[in-house]
């Protein structure tokens, strides 16, 4: 066997020391960078969907170095949690799901408040779209009594939506005759069945589920009146379903809406969401082509209403086209 000298045996240590540090060196930039962009996004029969995949070709286009996928979730309240965890780069939300992870609410689905989490941009506002099939007589809110309603998955951003609705409105889950806990998709083939009586879906106007509710069954598409969003309050503001939205809906229906927004990690590069976020807001045209939900998200607005801090990333961005929150 070969002696080392002890020369050799003095500059081994060293020479691995050194090598370790140039490699964790060399790997440091690529740790900090997420060379892998996930979307978090909803259900497939939502607004989001569609959305994240518009926004991951996007990324893939327009931000070198990364390769995007796309992830469906049961929307707001797990997309937050998945944030908080690391296992996303860019999230949808709604507004006030975003303000009650930043609290931490557990009743809402947040065991402690989410510190990684930061504002990447306004996008459009949900609306609050309660849909009764025809033949159940529901033509109004406080003719859910009794019904079988769903309300979105569990501690969904929709749930949660429900929720504030009903109470405002003076109405309890109890009150109801039965409550379902899914996502768009089943609860509008339920109703299709005859085995639900009516949905409240939180989402952009022109929903898939719906549309294709309204193309099956004749529907009734219940008011939100103005005053039961005063008794909520903010971020729930009073806007309406334009008459045509969906095959029957003959008139205009006072609803309620709530923002939604983009979020990201903290931990991420600034340079990475810069790029990210120029990606989205200078092709909103893109966006629109997915779904038309996407058409009235202005880059004028989105630094509006966000309860959280925006990443110093995206905030470079907005200020450089001179928008102000």
């Amino acid at each position: 066997m070969q002696r080392l000298s002890a020369a050799a045996k003095a500059f081994r240590p060293a020479h691995l020391a050194a090598a370790a540090l140039s490699c964790a060196l060399a790997l440091a930039p690529a740790a900090a960078r997420a060379e892998f962009v996930n979307v978090l996004t909803g259900g497939t029969s939502g607004v989001y969907y569609p959305l994240g995949v518009a926004i991951s070709k996007l990324i893939g286009e327009k931000v070198p170095g990364t390769r995007p996928s796309v992830q469906a979730t049961k929307a707001s309240v797990e997309n937050l949690n998945l944030i908080q965890q690391g296992k996303g780069e860019v999230a949808f939300t709604l507004a006030d799901s975003l303000a009650d992870g930043a609290a931490g609410k557990e009743e809402a689905g947040f065991k402690t408040p989410l510190t990684k989490v930061r504002a990447l941009g306004g996008i459009y506002p949900n609306y609050i779209q309660i849909v009764a099939s025809k033949d159940s007589g529901i033509k109004t809110i406080a003719d859910l009594k009794g019904k079988r309603l769903s309300v979105g998955a569990p501690k969904s951003g929709t749930e949660l939506n429900a929720r504030a609705i009903l109470n405002a409105a003076g109405l309890k889950y109890e009150d109801l005759g039965k409550i379902e806990y899914l996502p768009f998709a089943e609860s509008v083939e339920l109703m299709k069945n005859r085995q639900l009586d009516a949905t409240l879906q939180s989402a952009g106007l022109g929903v898939a589920s719906i549309k294709d509710l309204a193309n099956s069954v004749p529907i009734v598409v219940v008011e939100v009146p103005g005053a039961v969003i005063d008794k909520i309050g903010a971020p729930y503001l009073k806007t309406t379903i334009p008459a045509g939205t969906y095959e029957g809906q003959s008139a205009d229906v006072a609803t309620a809406a709530v923002p939604n927004f983009l979020v990201t990690r903290s931990d991420l590069k600034d340079d990475e969401v810069y790029a990210i976020t120029k990606a989205i807001y200078e092709n909103l045209p893109e966006l629109a082509a997915a779904h038309s939900a996407a058409k009235s998200i202005t880059l004028a607005n989105a630094m509006k209403g966000s309860p959280v801090a925006f990443h110093p990333g995206a905030e470079k961005f907005f200020k450089e086209k001179g928008v102000t929150p």
